[in-house]
């Protein structure tokens, strides 16, 4: 139920039955304004995405919104995945990163981490983000921090967040055109393509790294990139719980690495996605990986929705939605701690009722 991306098998069967916390990264970035390019919410309330995430992957219930957020072709969030693990195998602590939100989550009991870090702009007119002071947030975080468990899985939810970081990893030179993928099944290649050539644009009058990626990233990217280097002074172990995003975060820490001349440890290090990333025609995130100058392990669930007849999760075997809100790992936690498909489908479909 679990498959190699790249790498071996090893790092992921070493955390068979160990305890997680979960860490969220939740951003804002006003590129999701733009129409058409994302349905990763709901239209006009895209803002909403990340807090609404969190509210219920945390507690169960969305409290900044009447009803949880869902695609206008009605695919619900993937946070129903990794609140369906969850509850039935809950993972040791749920904690949130704050790095821009317009809304905060209304919630009580649960960390949330602020770093006086603001929403990005549009990456078409420049994202405006002082990469620089992002990244090194993102490093004295992970220094200072420690998960109390066995290993952190760090998710993400940010709208539009696809679409920036093929913006990034272009900036940065790699070869990354058609390798990241949409919330949409038809990728509105059309709408993303000349967002993508704004910001590049802009980013080619830039000369230094930084600056580069303050035009074109958000603040996820940024952030979990210094959290990743800054995590490899510790002794826990990384699971970047996520798609061709968090790919690029890995892109963006190997391009920090070869300006700097440094190097990194990365047997500490591995990223968990789902099978509706890795069997994407429209991506290719182990292209993207086979990228790095480091090695990486790197693996999918096999779960799907083949189990269920409810038309909403159809869709995502159809490919109308495929990652988010750290469900590929949540699902690669869940079986790696005993869980079963039929298990996880029931109880997201408990949700729907």
């Amino acid at each position: 139920m679990i498959k190699n991306i790249i790498g071996n098998i090893d790092f992921i069967e070493s955390l068979r039955g160990k305890e997680a916390t979960f860490l969220l990264s939740l951003s804002n970035t006003k590129t999701a304004n733009i129409a058409g390019i994302t349905q990763a919410g709901i239209p006009g309330m895209l803002h909403l995405t990340p807090t609404l995430d969190a509210e219920f992957v945390t507690t169960g219930e969305v409290r900044s919104l009447e009803n949880i957020a869902k695609t206008p072709k009605g695919v619900p969030t993937p946070a129903l995945l990794t609140r369906a693990v969850h509850l039935l195998k809950p993972f040791k602590n749920i904690e949130l990163l704050n790095l821009g939100l317009e809304i905060v989550p209304d919630i009580k009991h649960f960390k949330i981490h602020n770093f006086d870090i603001n929403p990005s702009e549009s990456i078409d007119k420049g994202a405006f983000i002082n990469a620089m002071e992002v990244f090194q947030k993102g490093i004295s975080f992970a220094t200072d921090y420690d998960p109390k468990s066995d290993y952190v899985i760090l998710g993400e939810s940010v709208p539009s967040g696809t679409t920036t970081a093929l913006a990034t990893a272009l900036a940065l030179g790699y070869d990354a055109k058609d390798k990241f993928s949409s919330s949409f099944k038809d990728v509105p290649n059309s709408i993303k393509a000349q967002v993508v050539e704004d910001a590049l644009s802009l980013a080619n009058q830039e000369n230094e790294l930084f600056e580069k990626l303050g035009v074109t990233c958000d603040n996820m990217l940024l952030f979990n990139a210094g959290f990743i280097l800054g995590s490899m002074q510790k002794d826990y172990k990384v699971v970047l719980a996520g798609g061709t995003q968090m790919a690029c975060v890995l892109l963006v820490v190997n391009s920090i690495l070869k300006t700097m001349d440094g190097n990194i440890d990365s047997s500490k290090l591995a990223l968990c996605t789902t099978k509706w990333v890795y069997e994407d025609c429209y991506s290719d995130i182990e292209a993207l990986l086979k990228m790095l100058d480091f090695k990486i392990d790197a693996y999918y669930s096999q779960f799907d929705f083949s189990l269920s007849n409810h038309p909403a999760l159809k869709l995502y075997d159809n490919g109308e939605a495929k990652e988010g809100v750290g469900a590929g790992a949540a699902l690669v936690y869940g079986l790696l701690n005993g869980l079963t498909k039929e298990q996880i489908t029931n109880k997201v479909e408990s949700f729907l009722q």
